[in-house]
């Protein structure tokens, strides 16, 4: 296969529907570098020198996982593990009407975590997949006596939502992740003692349109969804039940503003509670 590397091509496909490899290639390795076992160059004083272990439910999600990290934990090294057996697994389970996480899948998550506390030596680790939230208990229990940190990256999100109380609404673009969604924000609710209500939104239309490498049509697509939705019923803040959904942060920065409440994502949340755990301090 013969490959361009005409930078004037950079919004055009090289060879079928490839973007420019010099282009992709450069920013890619910019978010995510290599394998190092040096501190990260700069930072945070008080992230310089962590290792943050990130667990996910499919390989594609690195990219999301390490952008956001490194701009909520400037300074921490974060070393990522995870692939696209276990999502199929799940969805093929789910789409089946099998009892869904897969136990297969939890046995993965497992293992993952325990070759990044053993291997790497991380100080926390972070399990990024939503629809596999139910996994947290099993992952937390067995490597429990390595006094590492499990946090499962939807937690603090359901925190800031009950936090804020009223009426939920509940975005999704996956509907597998759904379910898992709802029974952590319940049982979030049912740990702080506070009532909460919520609605919910799936937007399979974004999910392909993420699918096919388009980010802006899936940002559109979940702000109409929004607007729809508040524009229905009261809301008093939106939760994105995915990682993924976390590119709406890209059309709209201050979502709030935009959207009239608060917009809370998984990125955000679960990575500036990691950042309080591995500092010692609240996120400001």
């Amino acid at each position: 296969m013969r490959v361009s590397s005409n930078h004037a091509a950079s919004d055009q496909s090289t060879e079928g529907d490839l973007p420019d490899p010099i282009r992709l290639f450069g920013d890619y390795l910019r978010v995510t570098g290599v394998a190092h076992t040096m501190p990260e160059p700069s930072g945070d004083r008080g992230l310089i020198g962590k290792r943050v272990g990130l667990v996910h439910g499919s390989s594609w999600v690195t990219l999301w996982a390490n952008y956001f990290g490194r701009r909520f934990l400037p300074g921490a090294h974060l070393i990522n593990v995870g692939n696209e057996a276990v999502q199929i697994n799940f969805m093929e389970a789910h789409a089946a009407g099998r009892a869904v996480p897969p136990q297969a899948n939890i046995d993965a998550f497992v293992r993952y975590a325990a070759d990044l506390i053993e291997l790497a030596r991380v100080d926390a680790v972070m399990l990024t997949c939503s629809t596999m939230n139910r996994g947290y208990r099993a992952v937390q229990e067995a490597v429990r006596s390595s006094g590492v940190p499990i946090v499962q990256i939807d937690e603090p999100m359901m925190r800031r939502a009950v936090e804020i109380g009223g009426r939920v609404l509940v975005v999704a673009t996956h509907g597998p992740t759904v379910s898992s969604t709802q029974a952590l924000l319940r049982e979030t609710a049912d740990e702080t003692g506070r009532a909460i209500e919520f609605g919910g939104a799936t937007v399979e239309d974004a999910w392909h349109q993420l699918a096919a490498g388009d980010v802006q049509g899936h940002n559109r697509a979940l702000a109409e969804v929004i607007h729809r939705e508040i524009g229905r019923g009261r809301f008093d803040s939106v939760v994105l039940a995915q990682l993924s959904m976390s590119a709406l942060l890209f059309s709209y920065p201050e979502p709030e503003q935009q959207f009239g409440i608060p917009v809370l994502s998984s990125a955000q949340c679960g990575f500036e509670r990691l950042r309080e755990l591995l500092t010692g301090r609240s996120a400001t």
